[in-house]
């Protein structure tokens, strides 16, 4: 039975949205021709299932019969495109919508779009600490570090591994509100030292830094969520996407520009 010629495009969105099976296997006709027995084990839907959903699928136009299979047609093919992109950004709205208040405000530039493909490392009550383990993963990848940002919630949990890695030679550059600087040149004395002398770490002062935190390594930037009224990292989201490596950049030499040196005297400040 042909759909109805009433039907608008929510009802064919409302149709395949009902069943995830629709959406997994007109992506897999889109990409070539299957069997019903390919469809059934791709979709771990019964038989008789896949059976209605080829007979629906028939009756939109959307595939066509190859031999003993079944292929997407050119209508087909432009649908499951826009489906799974659909999909797509409604999962990462999911993975954002907890923690978007975190996160650069749309007036700096940032966009969802930069998330879209983005890790998104979410702290949760039984693990407060999985976006600075994270952040850790990525510090152990790379050979330089850039950061700005209030850093201590992110960074002093890693004060060991960052240390090591700076002595060893990772070129660091650090941009902390200065009273960041005078709480870890004094609570941290012994861990500052090795790493300044190295000549691998450079810190600089700026007085008005945004809470979120911008961190760029060689192949991903980060951006940190830190919500003030717990002290906590809530959500690190990494890329590497170019529209999201310009930003973090661009938004980073801005800061910098604008800072200046750390010394005993703009530490005491």
């Amino acid at each position: 039975m042909l759909p109805s010629p009433t039907s608008g495009p929510l009802d064919d969105i409302e149709f395949l949205a009902r069943s995830a099976h629709r959406v997994t296997a007109l992506d897999a006709l889109a990409d070539g021709p299957r069997s019903r027995a390919e469809l059934q084990t791709m979709t771990g839907a019964s038989t008789s299932t896949i059976g209605r959903t080829l007979r629906e699928f028939e009756d939109r136009y959307w595939i066509e019969r190859d031999g003993n299979a079944y292929v997407a047609t050119s209508l087909g093919s432009f649908v499951a495109s826009g489906m799974r992109e659909l999909v797509d950004r409604i999962e990462t709205e999911h993975k954002l919508r907890d923690v978007w208040e975190w996160l650069p405000a749309e007036a700096s530039g940032f966009t969802v779009e930069m998330s879209a493909d983005a890790i998104v490392t979410v702290a949760s009550v039984d693990a407060p600490y999985r976006p600075v383990n994270r952040f850790l993963s990525l510090l152990r990848e790379t050979d330089r570090l850039r950061f700005a940002g209030f850093d201590v919630a992110l960074l002093e949990p890693c004060k060991d591994e960052l240390r090591r890695r700076i002595v060893d030679g990772m070129e660091t550059e650090i941009v902390d509100p200065p009273s960041v600087a005078r709480y870890v040149l004094s609570a941290h004395a012994d861990h500052c030292t090795g790493p300044l002398e190295s000549g691998n770490l450079t810190v600089r002062i700026h007085d008005d830094l945004p809470l979120y935190g911008i961190g760029l390594f060689d192949d991903r930037v980060a951006i940190s969520g830190y919500d003030p009224d717990s002290g906590t990292v809530r959500v690190l989201v990494d890329t590497d996407s170019s529209d999201a490596r310009e930003w973090a950049e661009s938004t980073y030499e801005t800061y910098r520009r604008d800072s200046r040196s750390l010394t005993l005297e703009t530490a005491g400040e």
